[in-house]
């Protein structure tokens, strides 16, 4: 699997941070992790492998294709 850096809004190489598959075109999210037990009771049908990341906004609108 190849990882491609897609972009960040952080400032000395912290995340968050977009990446892609480049095989897949799937996309990889680095970020912090979610760990608010109120927010964490609210999301639905959560897989034991999954983990959630909070991405501010604009790191999404900045390099989200424009096609």
């Amino acid at each position: 699997m190849t990882l491609r850096f897609i972009g960040t809004t952080s400032e000395h190489g912290n995340c968050p941070t977009l990446y892609e598959v480049e095989e897949t075109g799937d996309i990889v999210v680095q970020g912090d992790r979610l760990t608010d037990p109120e927010h964490l009771a609210q999301l639905r049908d959560v897989g034991e492998h999954e983990t959630f990341v909070v991405i501010p906004r604009a790191l999404l609108t900045r390099f989200t294709p424009k096609e």
